[in-house]
């Protein structure tokens, strides 16, 4: 398993894993702002994540965090600023051709079919790299037939990879809640992304849980070499496995760093905890 690297100046101002400081950063964005109508729901993020570094988006509740994701999801159009996705600009491009550019999501809110399997929900996510013709498919002819094994096969070794395999024909609804957030992720995992955005992936769950998430998001790095940007709230477990962190406060950035810049930053504890009363 890759160690924490240290990180490193990078020339856009910003900082990157040692590690990856030789080659493209996988996500770039240039003074991202978005208005919505007289509000200004995000100004001037300008933010790099290192081709395979664990990065974080934290801030407190309401700081623009869900619409930054949004942004570099194509979900919302920025009003201004600009985003490259492996040096390639995502302007005037939906969601699903950014997916297939190489950027998948999870939700706050976890979005499965819950009244299909399991197995199935992850082969919806490997519509990036299982290839069929209209012809094929609707006569179920060879290419259709071998595609579905190759669907198969890849579905079940996405599931392995958490354990779930013994899990592939139950119907996603009826799994436990820990285990819905991992088939999130496996289904994000399947669109073959370069870099994986993760919103609030430990809301919910106990500490076992939490603790094999935060070795879970570490092997996915470390397995599938691709970085991971995610939103959380959970301070333990960003501290601890996130490499660069930058804090949002109502839509401006206020801090970036390492963990340790960010703990002891003092506008940070602020925005969390409020600014002490002087005393009288």
């Amino acid at each position: 398993m890759k160690a924490m690297s240290k990180m490193v100046p990078y020339p856009s101002n910003s900082i990157v894993p040692e590690r990856d400081i030789d080659k493209r950063p996988i996500l770039e964005t240039h003074h991202l702002g978005i208005d919505f109508g007289g509000l200004t729901a995000l100004d001037d993020l300008s933010l790099t994540v290192g081709r395979t570094e664990i990065a974080g988006l934290i801030g407190p509740n309401g700081a623009g965090k869900t619409t930054v994701f949004n942004l570099l999801t194509n979900v919302y159009q920025p009003t201004r600023g600009d985003i490259m996705l492996d040096g390639k600009s995502t302007a005037k491009k939906n969601s699903a051709q950014v997916c297939r550019m190489g950027i998948a999501r999870t939700f706050q809110n976890i979005r499965l079919f819950s009244n299909m399997s399991v197995l199935d929900n992850v082969k919806v996510g490997l519509h990036n790299s299982i290839k069929q013709n209209l012809f094929s498919s609707l006569t179920h002819g060879f290419g259709y037939r071998n595609s579905e094994k190759k669907s198969r096969e890849r579905a079940l070794e996405l599931l392995d990879f958490f354990n779930m395999t013994d899990m592939a024909e139950a119907e996603a609804g009826s799994l436990p809640y820990g285990a819905q957030r991992r088939l999130e992720i496996v289904r994000a995992l399947a669109t073959n992304p370069g870099i994986i955005l993760l919103d609030e992936p430990a809301a919910g769950m106990n500490p076992s849980e939490t603790s094999e998430l935060m070795d879970n998001i570490k092997k996915i790095r470390d397995t599938f070499n691709i970085a991971v940007l995610l939103i959380e709230h959970d301070m333990n477990l960003v501290m601890n496995i996130c490499e660069g962190i930058c804090v949002l406060d109502h839509g401006k950035v206020i801090a970036k760093g390492t963990p340790d810049e960010i703990k002891s930053n003092p506008v940070v504890i602020e925005a969390y905890l409020g600014k002490k009363k002087e005393a009288n």
